[in-house]
């Protein structure tokens, strides 16, 4: 059970100053994060109520892991802690922007890398152009 409140009312969840996220029907609220300094964008994760409050009470990214079913508190085995410096909400809170701090070797995705977005799908062309790999 979340201890977030729940607004109906458009206009207070909309302009009000109260943290209400609108968690989907699985309980669960996006979260985009990106790199503090650079703006780069690190990873896209989920969190559910809980995680939601423990990156609120102690300031390090927590998600809820959709594929093992269970929190996971980023950089605890890898050291690739998120340490984060702001919070934002937006216009109806259902999705949640971290701007972080990375320790360790400053990766956050699984594959080595310090993104997740290491592949660039090209515009316009052909359906079958393969993706673009980018270093990072």
């Amino acid at each position: 059970m979340s201890s977030f409140p729940v607004f109906s009312d458009k206009h207070t969840l909309e302009e009000g100053t109260t943290l209400a996220p609108r968690f989907d029907t699985s309980g669960l609220v996006t979260c985009v994060t990106t790199d503090a300094e650079t703006g780069e964008l690190l990873m896209v994760a989920h969190m559910n109520a809980e995680a939601l409050q423990r990156s609120i009470a102690t300031g390090e990214a927590w998600y809820w892991s959709r594929s093992r079913k269970e929190l996971w508190h980023k950089g605890a085995t890898s050291g690739q802690v998120q340490t984060i410096l702001e919070m934002r909400v937006d216009c109806d809170q259902d999705a949640i922007w971290l701007k972080v701090k990375v320790a360790g070797d400053g990766g956050c995705c699984h594959t080595g890398r310090h993104s997740c977005f290491y592949r660039v799908k090209p515009l316009r062309d052909a359906a079958a152009e393969p993706l673009t790999l980018v270093a990072t």
